[in-house]
């Protein structure tokens, strides 16, 4: 049975009950009207500032703002919190109407060892003040363009629509969402068998948005470079990614080094639903981060807005004393380990155009309303079955304003296997901000960091 969904309306503050199947409205920017909201009854990136009626959600106050010392990493601010109650396949009925699809399914795949420890929720999602004016003074122009697979208008916004009125706008805010500018991460990825085993796969990676480095190319958004060290089998590996701003004028620019070749060749595959790199199948290259490329392949549908648990600060999860051993399990990460907590969240069908070539026939995210990040993506097979579940292990880097993640983990429930991605606990600190160049990302620097 399909949930009813109510959209509030971003207009007049009120409710406006949205029929499935209505069509879009035209690409339109925030009016002046809508504008003078952010920052008032909406959260300077458009979120609702008051709470939810029951208290559950609380009134964003700011964000989560304190001392950062390098040397501790990020301390969980949290850690004397007890859960609220948890939840396990005996009891994942009561609460079904707060939970995803997809994590209601994994409570009852897996009901010796997969439970949710619901916890306070905190609205711990901020950015620099830069950030918000930058969102106010371009929203007003913030535009999508004629064919819906770019965005025009917007120069250095990190959440172009504010006051979303489709499901483009939405995802279009996930995409360029604020992750500081520059990111330089080293982390893990594990491939994990049916039977818990696992090899890490240890990489570096740098990301830039143009605004960063001066928008050298105006149909940039965002550049990605990532080095394999290990395995040795695969150490010395790299890609490196142009993202665009406009996919129907000039699409994703992707190159790959093969350290056996020593050779630099294009990557064109490196999209949509083609294997992300050393996933062992297991996840798409769209499924980074997320979701991320071009949304060309899909019918977006707005939803609405739902109150539902998703997991959220997640500061034990990412703590540096764990060891990975202690993290990865069969069939699921340690579930005693991940926070969850309730939050206002976009919700976003994607279905795949007819004609259009996708493993998913059907994605449906949903995208929390503070960070515009998704918090979980459930994506469904040709044939309507649930495929995989996605959840996202939020953490706000209050070092440096930037809600992200810990890590995050893409379940198979068909293969009954998991990928988790992006664990940092055995790694150096995530910097965020550094100075980086355009060369960086040139391919001709792409042989030079392979070597």
């Amino acid at each position: 049975m399909k949930t009813q969904f109510v959209l509030k309306s971003l207009i007049g503050g009120g409710a406006l009950a949205l029929m499935l199947g209505a069509a879009l409205p035209a690409w339109a920017g925030a009016t002046p009207e809508e504008l003078a909201r952010l920052g008032k009854d909406l959260t300077p990136v458009g979120a609702e500032v008051a709470g939810n009626p029951d208290g559950s959600i609380p009134a964003w106050t700011g964000g989560l703002k304190l001392p950062f010392d390098p040397e501790k990493g990020y301390v969980d601010p949290f850690a004397n919190e007890k859960p609220l109650y948890t939840i396990t396949a005996a009891n994942a009925d009561s609460y079904k109407d707060k939970l995803a699809p997809g994590s209601y399914e994994m409570l009852k795949r897996y009901p010796a060892t997969f439970r949710m420890h619901v916890y306070p929720s905190h609205r711990t999602a901020v950015l620099p003040q830069l950030e918000y004016d930058r969102v106010k003074q371009e929203a007003g122009a913030a535009q999508l363009t004629p064919s819906g697979t770019g965005i025009d208008n917007v120069v250095n916004s990190t959440v172009p629509f504010p006051l979303p009125k489709n499901g483009l706008e939405v995802m279009w805010n996930h995409i360029l969402r604020y992750r500081g500018g520059t990111v330089h991460r080293y982390s893990s990825m594990f491939p994990v068998q049916t039977g818990g085993s696992f090899t890490a796969v240890k990489r570096e990676e740098w990301l830039a948005w143009a605004a960063a480095l001066g928008n050298p190319d105006p149909n940039r958004h965002s550049y990605y470079l990532n080095l394999v060290r290990g395995p040795s089998s695969m150490a010395g590996e790299a890609l490196l990614v142009h993202d665009s701003r406009d996919h129907a004028k000039d699409e994703r620019r992707a190159w790959s080094y093969n350290p056996g070749l020593r050779r630099v060749l294009r990557a064109p595959e490196v999209a949509h639903d083609a294997p992300a790199q050393n996933s062992d199948g297991l996840a798409t290259s769209d499924d980074y981060d997320g979701f991320n490329g071009s949304p060309e392949r899909f019918d977006w549908k707005l939803l609405g807005k739902k109150e539902i648990l998703i997991a959220y600060n997640n500061y034990k999860l990412n703590d540096r004393s764990l060891k990975y051993a202690e993290i990865i399990q069969p069939n699921h990460i340690n579930a005693d380990l991940v926070r969850y907590e309730p939050h206002r969240v976009w919700v976003v069908e994607g279905t795949l155009k007819p004609g259009a070539r996708h493993i998913y026939g059907k994605r449906v995210f949903y995208i929390d309303e503070d960070s515009w990040q998704v918090a979980e993506a459930d994506e469904y097979d040709g044939r309507g079955e649930l495929w995989r579940v996605h959840i996202m292990h939020a953490i706000q880097f209050y070092g440096a304003d930037v809600p992200w993640i810990a890590n995050d983990a893409v379940y198979d429930l068909q293969a009954r296997r998991y990928i988790v991605n992006a664990m940092t606990n055995e790694e150096k600190l995530t910097t965020f901000g550094e100075k980086q160049s355009f060369s960086m990302y040139s391919p001709d620097n792409l042989r030079r960091v392979g070597n």
